[in-house]
């Protein structure tokens, strides 16, 4: 998609902090470094790369040459799920030594996405079969578990971003209650209204505790694979306040548009909504800036 050169301006220097790019068990469409060129072309800042399996840290330190002349930042993080232990610490702790900027709960692994789609249903399917099994994040009491609060400690040390994964409202609110207490400043929700089953009101007792409510406008692009109206999404930003709200790509998946792509058309569609821009430019710039610790 070539873009307008008011649309450019309005997105310069934009960030996503949720590219699927690849390396992945998953198909991708493009792998990480191809997705910081891609995001080059937008002149995006930056991107922050996920991945469902792996710390994607030692991709991008593998693709460091590759990276190298790009001008759009690549970081990575992980995502706590059963292929690195769950609730690992040391996995968290090594990550984020390495360069990390992000942890994720579990995602895939969460009880929440599980009930949401058993045996994989409306997921993609793994191009390489990996076994997975379910990470929950309490004890039998309800109460966090130890490796949790660990991990929640070296987040706060990183002064990295954490995210509340797949995990149910009421168990978000629970992790980030306990990762303020111990001085986490970044935090997000992600996708609401997909799989995790928060409304507005939910969502606003975590903006309390200090989140973002994250919408991935893969969802509400066209092109893409949920196809909502974007005037659902302008609800939830009026609903919640674009000061707390963050806008990312959720895409890089094969088959799937580009994230740039799906940006730019969802971007196009709220401004012609009425969507200020300097909103979008919060949404997209500002807010992720702050929460990938590139600005305080």
């Amino acid at each position: 998609m070539a873009p307008s050169d008011a649309l450019v301006r309005v997105l310069r220097g934009s960030v996503d902090l949720h590219c699927h790019s690849g390396p992945s068990p998953f198909p991708r469409e493009l792998d990480h470094a191809e997705a910081a060129a891609d995001a080059q072309r937008v002149e995006m800042r930056a991107i922050l790369v996920k991945s469902h399996h792996h710390s994607t840290v030692m991709d991008l330190l593998a693709m460091r040459d590759r990276l190298a002349d790009i001008k759009t930042a690549a970081y990575g993080g992980i995502a706590l799920n059963s292929q690195v232990g769950g609730i690992n610490p040391y996995a968290a702790a090594m990550a984020l030594r390495m360069g990390g900027r992000a942890v994720w709960f579990p995602t895939f692994s969460s009880g929440r996405h599980i009930a949401c789609h058993p045996e994989g249903d409306g997921f993609p399917t793994a191009a390489v079969p990996v076994p997975s099994a379910r990470v929950d994040v309490t004890d039998d009491t309800g109460e966090l578990l130890p490796e949790a609060y660990e991990v929640l400690d070296y987040v706060s040390e990183a002064d990295a971003l954490l995210s509340g994964g797949h995990l149910e409202p009421a168990l978000i609110s629970q992790v980030f209650t306990a990762a303020k207490e111990r001085g986490v400043r970044r935090m997000i929700i992600s996708h609401p209204d997909f799989v995790i089953g928060a409304d507005p009101e939910q969502c606003r007792e975590l903006v309390g505790l200090g989140a973002y409510v994250e919408h991935e406008y893969g969802m509400y692009d066209p092109e893409g694979y949920r196809k909502w109206d974007p005037r659902k999404l302008l609800d939830w930003i009026e609903k919640i306040g674009p000061e707390h709200t963050v806008l990312s790509s959720d895409l890089g998946q094969a088959g799937r548009p580009r994230p740039v792509d799906a940006l730019l058309r969802v971007s196009a569609a709220l401004l012609d909504l009425g969507l200020p821009e300097t909103d979008l430019r919060r949404m997209t710039c500002v807010n992720p800036g702050f929460l990938l610790g590139l600005d305080d």
